[in-house]
C-alpha cells in the first residue's frame, strides 16, 4: 500500500509576492522540491506540481505530490480540490503548509483539523474539502501596532527576520517530512514548541 500524500505550500503566485510572510508555504515547498531533486511542472489543476518520494533515492520513502496553487491565496481551495481528485488523495493525507499570525515568528505547530483563524487560504480549503487535513503552521507573529493584518502578511520578512528565515524554513520542511514519514504525534512531539 503506497498511497501518496498531497503536500501543499500556500502562497500567492508571482515574483512580487515571493518574499512575503504569506508565501512561507511556497518557500517550504521549494525547499522540499530541492531535497527531492525535482522540478515543479504546471498541472491542469492550476498548480505547480512535483511527484516524487521523501528520503534518499531508491530508499522507497513515501510517495508525495508536492504542490503550489497558482490561484491567489483566498482561492486555494479550487486547485487543491482538483489535485486531490486527480490523484485520488483523501483529505486525511493532505498536508497544508501556511503562515500563522497567532504564534511567534519561526515557531511551528503541527495539527490536524481546526478552524481557519481568519486565514483566507484555509477558509477556501475548508470550504472545499472540510477541515480534517493536516497543517504545518509557520508562525509569522502579529503585526506591530495598528498595522492592518493584510498589509502585514503581504510584506516581505524584515531584515532581522531574514537572518533566521532559512533556518526556520529548513525546520518547517523537516517537520513536514516527519509528519508524513513518522506520523502526526511523533512529529508534534519533536517540532511543536
Amino acid at each position: 500500500m503506497d498511497e501518496p500524500w498531497l503536500i501543499v505550500g500556500l502562497g500567492n503566485p508571482g515574483p512580487q509576492y515571493a518574499g512575503n510572510r504569506h508565501n512561507v508555504g511556497f518557500m517550504v515547498a521549494d525547499l522540499l522540491a530541492d531535497r527531492m531533486g525535482g522540478t515543479f511542472k504546471a498541472h491542469k489543476a492550476r498548480a505547480m506540481v512535483l511527484e516524487g518520494r521523501f528520503g534518499a533515492p531508491g530508499a522507497g520513502g513515501p510517495r508525495v505530490v508536492l504542490a503550489k496553487p497558482l490561484s491567489f491565496m483566498n482561492l486555494s481551495g479550487g486547485p487543491v480540490t482538483a489535485l486531490s481528485t486527480f490523484y485520488r488523495i483523501p483529505v486525511e493525507r493532505l498536508v497544508v503548509v501556511h503562515d500563522e499570525l497567532d504564534i511567534g515568528y519561526g515557531v511551528l505547530r503541527l495539527k490536524r483539523g481546526g478552524g481557519d483563524n481568519g486565514h483566507n487560504g484555509l477558509k477556501s480549503l475548508t470550504g472545499s474539502l472540510g477541515r480534517d487535513y493536516h497543517r504545518v503552521r509557520f508562525g509569522v507573529g502579529r503585526p506591530p501596532g495598528r498595522m492592518d493584518v493584510a498589509d502585514y502578511v503581504l510584506k516581505d520578512f524584515g531584515t532581522a527576520e531574514r537572518k533566521e528565515l532559512d533556518y526556520f524554513v529548513d525546520r518547517a520542511a523537516d517537520a513536514t517530512e516527519a509528519l508524513v514519514t513518522q506520523g502526526l504525534e511523533r512529529a508534534q512531539s519533536e517540532y511543536n514548541g
